[in-house]
């Protein structure tokens, strides 16, 4: 996938998740507007995968861990869904690790907790696109 898709996939997901944000405001559970951005992604002809496994690795090793990220879209792009008053740096960090586990070049951490949804999206990037 090369940077034009990539921001092109990131403007649909990004239109989605505004969609769900101005059909249901903040303060909901987090798993609310998980299925609601699934339906919204669906509706507008995007394959996304939801808590989607992703397995430890430790010097090479596969342990007995997994870890789970929120939705897959397209098999290349994270999304990290969030309720909470502020993103906080651990919050960027999960993500950006969560990129490297899976071996994907982007991510969208997005906060539905937020009044105006796009004060609360953040972009993450594994590597050069």
């Amino acid at each position: 996938m090369n940077e034009k898709q990539y921001n092109k996939l990131t403007n649909v997901i990004i239109g989605a998740a505004i969609e769900v944000h101005r059909q249901m405001g903040p303060g909901l559970l987090e798993s609310v507007y998980e299925e609601c951005l699934l339906f919204e992604l669906a509706e507008r002809g995007i394959k996304a995968e939801r808590q989607v496994k992703l397995p430890l690795r430790y010097k090479g090793i596969k342990l007995d861990k997994y870890f789970y990220v929120d939705i897959i879209v397209e098999n290349e792009i994270l999304i990290e869904l969030k309720v909470v008053e502020d993103i906080l740096s651990v919050h960027e960090v999960q993500l950006v690790t969560y990129l490297k586990l899976a071996n994907k070049k982007l991510g969208l951490l997005i906060n539905f907790h937020e009044a105006v949804l796009s004060h609360g999206i953040k972009r993450k990037i594994n590597g050069m696109l």
